[in-house]
């Protein structure tokens, strides 16, 4: 998965906090990003045009994210889903400070709640965006 984006960098911290990920190590072979990156004739001034990120355990998905000159301009058709909560199971005002948690955390580094989603006349999710716009959800 890719998200394209004006600052890599940017969003790949973000979206490890989110996720608990951890930034991705370099393809088997080179011994770090900058080796790999010089190997490929990539230039220096291009070094930060990506990132990839995947979870600290090594096992699940690589996100990546790419430099691209157009900004965001629709909402995303496929989204992410930082699931806090424990589900609709769970104790109701357990779930909220769960959620609220995760907002505020998310927020201080760049989010934005969009909307909360109330289900029962209890919080379901909040949908987010991240520092550029890409539409998120907590739930």
């Amino acid at each position: 998965m890719t998200f394209d984006c004006v600052d890599a960098q940017v969003v790949a911290t973000f979206w490890c906090r989110a996720l608990g990920y951890v930034e991705a190590p370099p393809p088997t072979g080179w011994s770090d990003w900058p080796s790999f990156l010089r190997d490929h004739d990539v230039p220096e001034e291009e070094w930060g045009d990506g990132a990839a990120i995947r979870p600290a355990t090594g096992e699940g998905p690589t996100i990546s994210f790419l430099k691209v000159p157009e900004p965001k301009s629709v909402k995303n058709r496929v989204h992410l889903d930082v699931k806090v909560s424990g589900g609709r199971h769970v104790d109701q005002e357990l779930r909220l400070t769960r959620i609220r948690a995760k907002e505020s955390d998310l927020v201080a580094h760049g989010a934005t709640t969009q909307r909360e989603d109330v289900v029962d006349g209890h919080l379901d999710h909040l949908v987010m965006t991240d520092p550029e716009g890409n539409e998120f959800c907590i739930a």
